[in-house]
């Protein structure tokens, strides 16, 4: 685990964001429409995820989880992030990755696909210890 206090441990990573997806998704603009315009925008593909999971369609919830995970990945990498470290929930750019990342884990324990729920809390616990709570995981 890493600490936001440890002062050799790596930076938080703070994500740019995409104010235009953010915006259009505000204003009540469907996930879908917004997904396909902004492919690379994972708090779209969290709103995905999260309407898919509530309506139990959980293979559904998984494969938009996953793919806003992967472009979360994605966007950290370019900004530095190594695979491991802060990646703050307090920071609203990087929900959209983290929330994707709960409803990873929510489907993946809803499957009975216990590894990768348990590699989704690690990872949520590595970003920030606070995110699993916050998002209502674990």
């Amino acid at each position: 685990m890493t600490s936001f206090g440890d002062l050799l441990g790596p930076q938080p990573t703070l994500l740019p964001g995409d104010d235009e997806a953010e915006s259009l998704l505000l204003n009540h603009t469907a996930p879908e429409e917004v997904a396909a315009a902004h492919p690379t925008a994972s708090i779209a593909w969290a709103y995905l995820a999260e309407a898919a999971l509530a309506d139990e369609r959980t293979i559904t919830a998984y494969a938009y989880a996953r793919t806003g995970y992967h472009r979360g990945l994605d966007q950290l990498r370019r900004n530095g992030w190594k695979g491991f470290g802060p990646v703050p929930y307090s920071h609203e750019p990087n929900r959209g990755f983290l929330r994707c990342v709960a409803v990873l884990a929510r489907a993946a324990q809803a499957i009975g696909e216990t590894d990768e729920y348990a590699r989704c809390l690690d990872l949520l616990e590595d970003c920030d210890p606070r995110a699993a709570d916050e998002l209502g995981v674990g």
